[in-house]
């Protein structure tokens, strides 16, 4: 067998979305498990469509996937161009190949009298399909016309009977009547050619085994390896993925503000646990088993795992795969990750980011929501009284003013102000006096967090906000509360 050679080909419309993550994924591993060759491929074609900026996106997002390609645009290789508008010399010449042949013809009828075709269609109730108009022209007038300088499109001939398929590794045979498709047209007015005949054309040149995409161009494949059979090429294996949906009903969309990867990752989420998540959605082991760094996933990946079912974006199962990967961070690289997220709500202050991030790593679950957890050691939230009241530490208003002016001398006393001896100190202070802890750190630490969940409890806040702070949110509780208990 020839060696395995697979392409990613997006077009340079904007962000990478997830689907599109999955599509490169799956390719990739594909190439990676058979030891082939990965290509990225950008089908600019569509330059109306084009986003400036967009080529940058996709290789700065790929690698940041850890999707490394072997050939492509910025790492060059044996069959470039890798961009499609550098290779526009290739195609016109492949075009007047199938025309020669018969395979393909000129057309030059013009927007408005196909625009008419349609609504007379329409009208019928009918749908609209070329009617071949141009394909009676004698081959010495039409090519005196292309010469002269008349706007045209190369139209591809589909027979008019028989019938026209593939095989697909997921959905086996899929056969059409030739009746059904439309004459498709294969080189536009600009000179460009069409998505649909340049992904043939470049495969073929690009020696692409295996071509890896979405379920929306099972209707097109037909129609493309009418042009395999046109040129007497081999067809690469087909692998159509089904798409990746929101829910039941409707497709993940930018338009409808679901994120892509580059949101992913701006908010905090982890490459390695955004690659496990995708690439279980669509895909199965065979097993139980849940993560895989991406080498696992080289060494796990058969297409017979593949699903044709619609996977559904399930952002709670994402959050969850994350949080487990933040838990499993050596504590000096989630210190390297959370610094900034830290700084967002603390800068300013002389905070201990190394104790922090200790408290903080087994609570994170996506780095953008860090900064309102810990924002309140900066300042101080407003909060309602009733965060006192706790049945399980039979804590009441009340209660917890005695509480804390029973605290507020013992931590004016504690010095050199570090946890070990602000804990020891408290400790002592509540022994001595034969109370019970929860009675006396539960109103501790809502005086000085102004909130029912922490990273830590009111020993190791104290310690973060330091002495001054510490007392200055005491003494303003005990105020408040002695206020409210009158």
């Amino acid at each position: 067998m020839s060696q395995v050679r697979t392409r990613f080909a997006p077009s340079p419309t904007g962000y990478l979305h997830l689907g599109g993550l999955r599509t490169a994924l799956y390719t990739y591993l594909l190439a990676r498990k058979n030891n082939g060759v990965f290509i990225l491929r950008i089908e600019d074609t569509d330059q109306e469509r084009e986003v400036p900026g967009a080529i940058q996106l996709i290789y700065d997002s790929l690698r940041a996937a850890g999707l490394t390609y072997d050939e492509g645009p910025d790492v060059g290789g044996d069959y470039g161009p890798y961009i499609q508008t550098q290779r526009k010399h290739l195609y016109l010449p492949h075009a007047m190949q199938l025309v020669e042949s018969g395979h393909a013809y000129p057309c030059f009828c013009t927007k408005e009298e196909l625009e008419q075709r349609r609504q007379a269609a329409v009208a019928r109730g009918e749908t609209f399909k070329y009617d071949k108009h141009c394909l009676g022209i004698p081959k010495d007038e039409a090519k005196q016309r292309m010469a002269s300088g008349e706007p045209y499109v190369i139209r591809q001939n589909v027979p008019l009977e028989g019938h026209a398929g593939f095989d697909d590794l997921l959905y086996g045979r899929i056969e059409v009547e030739c009746a059904t498709l439309d004459d498709n047209v294969l080189i536009k007015a600009d000179g460009l050619p069409t998505y649909n005949f340049a992904n043939v054309i470049d495969d073929h040149l690009m020696g692409i085994t295996h071509v890896t995409r979405g379920t929306e161009y099972l209707s097109s494949a037909p129609k493309y390896n009418l042009l395999y059979e046109a040129f007497g090429w081999t067809p690469p294996t087909y692998v159509h993925l089904p798409v990746v949906m929101k829910d039941a009903t409707r497709k993940l969309s930018k338009r409808y503000g679901d994120p892509s990867f580059e949101d992913l990752l701006a908010m905090g989420f982890l490459k390695d646990a955004i690659i496990n998540f995708i690439a279980l959605l669509g895909w199965s082991p065979g097993t139980d088993r849940e993560f895989f760094t991406l080498d696992e996933l080289v060494e796990a990946f058969d297409t017979k795992g593949l699903n044709k079912s619609p996977a559904i974006f399930n952002m709670e199962k994402l959050v969850w795969f994350n949080t487990e990967y933040i838990r499993k961070l050596e504590p000096e690289r989630y210190l390297e990750l959370v610094r900034p997220w830290f700084d967002q709500a603390l800068s300013g202050t002389q905070m201990d980011y190394e104790r922090l991030a200790q408290l903080m790593q087994g609570r994170t679950e996506v780095f953008n929501r860090v900064p309102d957890m810990v924002r309140f050691l900066k300042d101080m939230p407003e909060y309602e009284l009733d965060l006192y009241v706790n049945k399980k530490q039979k804590s009441s208003i009340e209660s917890s003013l005695d509480a804390l002016r029973f605290m507020l001398p013992v931590l004016e006393g504690i010095e050199p102000w570090q946890e070990s001896v602000i804990h020891e100190s408290i400790m002592e202070a509540i022994a001595a006096a034969e109370r019970k802890n929860g009675p006396v750190l539960w109103p501790l630490r809502i005086a000085i967090s102004g909130q029912l969940s922490t990273p830590g409890g009111a020993i190791e806040i104290a310690y973060l906000l330091g002495k001054q702070e510490t007392l200055r949110r005491v003494r303003a509780a005990i105020e408040r509360l002695a206020n409210a208990a009158q």
